[in-house]
């Protein structure tokens, strides 16, 4: 009997303890976690990170990260001759998750890729770019959107997925051009009041659209803007503090980097101003060698934004890495200085 006794307080002790250990790495503090931009990434499997275009989802106190699964051949495209087209084939849309936004757990392709459809939109020879990805509390869906293009970039269009998880298979709904009109580079904003936005690069890059979506997020609702006419701005990166709105973007200049602007508003439809570069130091001209892809405001910090840019490596794509730093306000301006190696308690409130 005692030694019964003796057994089943140890046992009782271990099962304690293992579940503090993981209470402990679930709701650890990411304050001071260190963010290591130009780096490879890896996750806690140890591979490396494969999530390239793309945006953060915080649902349910965990950060969903979403982005481009890329498979591990690059090739040019010779068929388009504007620009070098370096492609690889889309393996899909992965997801990973963390606690901290350093440690990523990988929750697989949750929107795949067909290989064997040549005609399916989602062909693994076609593109699928810059998933973003919002929870819409009415219908209790989680509602994809993505770029969907024909290999050669000539569709142009934007495809909406959903699903009931942040980690399940999600549905293709199917593609379309918002409004009528070219939908390539593009993001999803969600405003404190419900109200969603698509933002796109449209007419071949030459203006950016604003087009608000339905209560349902699935469709446009047929209200937008066209903004920043002849300045050929694409990777639109959108974000909200103390009520103003910003976009961050990049000129065109294909896989090279080129100096980032952020223009400013006081409503997502209305007039946009243009500000100039938010970046600061080390190749802050060139957007330190990355093009902007999404801006997080950080759970739990009123003044806490992570811009998230991608370092495109065009000749060997999945190895391309990721640039994360954080966003400075300065009354309504903003600065994104250079940072090697950071965590959120050393520069955010």
């Amino acid at each position: 009997m005692k030694r019964l006794t003796i057994f089943l307080i140890v046992i009782f002790y271990l099962i304690v303890y293992s579940f503090g250990e993981k209470k402990q790495i679930k709701t650890r503090s990411h304050t001071s976690q260190l963010i290591v931009s130009g780096k490879e990434w890896h996750d806690t499997s140890g591979k490396r990170i494969n999530a390239h275009g793309g945006g953060i989802l915080f649902y349910k106190g965990v950060y969903y990260w979403y982005g481009e699964y890329k498979a591990d051949s690059t090739y040019l495209n010779s068929k388009v001759t504007q620009w070098e087209c370096y492609r690889t084939e889309a393996r899909g849309i992965s997801c990973y998750s963390s606690y901290n936004l350093v440690d990523w757990k990988f929750e697989g392709v949750v929107l795949e890729s067909e290989s064997k459809n040549e005609k399916s939109e989602l062909s693994c020879s076609n593109v699928l770019e810059r998933p973003k990805v919002i929870y819409n509390e009415k219908t209790k869906k989680i509602v994809m959107w993505l770029h969907v293009d024909s290999h050669d970039y000539t569709k142009a269009s934007a495809g909406v997925a959903i699903c009931d998880s942040p980690v399940g298979q999600f549905k293709y709904l199917g593609s379309i051009r918002p409004n009528g009109q070219m939908s390539r580079d593009m993001t999803i904003f969600k405003d404190d009041n419900g109200k969603a936005y698509q933002i796109c690069s449209s007419e071949n890059n030459s203006a950016l659209y604003i087009n608000e979506l339905s209560d349902d997020y699935l469709k446009p609702s047929g209200r937008f803007t066209r903004n920043f006419i002849n300045q050929f701005r694409e990777a639109p990166a959108v974000f909200k503090h103390k009520g103003k709105y910003y976009i961050i973007s990049s000129a065109c200049s294909g896989w090279d980097p080129n100096q980032a602007k952020y223009a400013i508003s006081d409503s997502m439809l209305g007039t946009w101003t243009m500000k100039g570069n938010p970046c600061t130091g080390k190749d802050a001209d060139k957007t330190f060698l990355g093009q902007s892809t999404y801006v997080l405001q950080i759970n739990g910090y009123k003044d806490g934004y992570i811009a998230m840019f991608d370092k495109w490596n065009k000749k060997d794509l999945i190895n391309s890495r990721y640039i994360w730093l954080p966003v400075i306000f300065k009354g309504d301006s903003i600065e994104i200085p250079w940072i090697k190696q950071w965590n959120i308690k050393m520069v955010l409130r």
